[in-house]
């Protein structure tokens, strides 16, 4: 399969997901009416299909990098305080030591 091909099926994808993802909002439209978070969500998917349609063609020069791992999430949760006891304040340096 070319790279046209790929790009085209690749597209193809996202014009399908934004026909959902427009229907999936008009469905809800009905259910919340006109308010902000409505108006948001029907801006912002006009916004995905301008951008689509903004692409053009792929650059032929450019060549896909490796399909990057998935990003691990970290909690919000605060640190234990004792963890940075001997750490050094960027810029200070450590709190027993002086710059000559």
């Amino acid at each position: 399969m070319g790279e046209g091909n790929s790009s085209r099926e690749a597209t193809a994808a996202v014009v399908r997901a934004l026909e959902g993802l427009h229907t999936a909002v008009g469905n809800l439209s009905q259910e919340y009416g006109d308010t902000l978070g409505i108006r948001r969500l029907v801006s912002d998917v006009a916004r995905l299909s301008d951008d689509l349609a903004e692409l053009g063609p792929p650059d032929p020069r450019h060549r896909p990098g490796p399909v990057p791992e998935e990003l691990e999430e970290i909690s919000d949760v605060e640190y234990d305080a004792s963890m940075w006891t001997d750490a050094e304040h960027e810029g200070f340096g450590a709190p027993d030591r002086h710059a000559p």
